[in-house]
């Protein structure tokens, strides 16, 4: 008897790779659908927040509560994602410790897909977050002074801008590798970030070393342009300057955080 020759090995290209994440992202999101806790931290944690600073601190601020719910709800959906993208890095971490991408290196998928597919599933949560909080945002009274286009924009410039920062959690899980520490250390890195901001307090306010910092926050962008998008106001430069840092970001820790996970499975 003669052996047949064995299949060629498929070809690792960027189309199978996009084609095999998109297949575990839809796995996740059926996971997350299947296990409604886990979106407890993208839908509970932001409407907590935003109840509390407009209500706690709304009147102190901007006078009134209304007021200041315009100011706050385009920066709380920034902070929502900044916040959210941390779990896309525990999550990984976790994932290292199951054993679970050993499974998937023995299937006949792209290396990578299981990397693009955690993030693909993420943010699938983070605009089901976005989504909710514009809904919430509404029953408390909020008015959106664009059009429905301008507010799609921004849900659409929102997901970009944690896409970008996936990746930087992403690369920090599998230099640490322990959920816990990885938790810890993205603490130190978005506190900055959305504290040090125009997300909750006008920028004109701060002193002027602080202010230094907020202008140079990218976070700040974001947040300036979705305020734009959302309730009306100068987009363009903000918008530019927010998806310039998403590409430098994404650049930078993309590449880096698949030749880590080569690496490490």
């Amino acid at each position: 008897m003669t052996v047949p020759p064995a299949a060629p090995e498929r070809a690792r290209s960027g189309p199978s790779t996009l084609r095999h994440g998109l297949t575990l992202a839809w796995r996740g999101v059926i996971k997350t659908i299947n296990s409604p806790e886990a979106l407890l931290d993208v839908t509970l944690q932001p409407v907590i927040f935003l109840l509390l600073f407009v209500y706690v601190f709304g009147g102190a601020i901007s006078g009134d509560t209304t007021t200041y719910l315009q100011f706050a709800l385009p920066g709380v959906l920034v902070q929502t994602v900044v916040f959210a993208s941390v779990g896309t890095g525990v999550a990984l971490a976790e994932d290292l410790h199951t054993g679970i991408f050993d499974r998937f290196r023995s299937l006949p998928i792209s290396r990578s897909a299981p990397l693009v597919g955690a993030i693909g599933a993420d943010l699938v949560r983070y605009l089901t977050s976005g989504v909710i909080m514009l809904a919430l945002g509404l029953l408390l009274g909020f008015r959106f002074g664009t059009d429905p286009l301008s507010v799609v924009a921004a849900l659409a410039l929102v997901m970009a801008f944690s896409f970008a920062l996936c990746w930087v959690f992403t690369a920090l899980a599998l230099v640490v590798g322990q959920p816990r520490s990885v938790q810890g250390l993205s603490v130190l890195v978005i506190l900055p970030l959305t504290f040090g901001s125009n997300v909750f307090v006008p920028a004109e306010t701060m002193p002027g070393w602080l202010r230094w910092f907020v202008d140079v926050n990218p976070v700040s962008a974001v947040t300036n342009a979705v305020r734009g998008l959302l309730t009306g106001g100068p987009v363009l430069g903000p918008a530019t300057t927010a998806l310039g840092a998403a590409a430098v970001i994404t650049a930078v820790f993309a590449p880096l955080a698949v030749t880590l996970y080569r690496r490490r499975t």
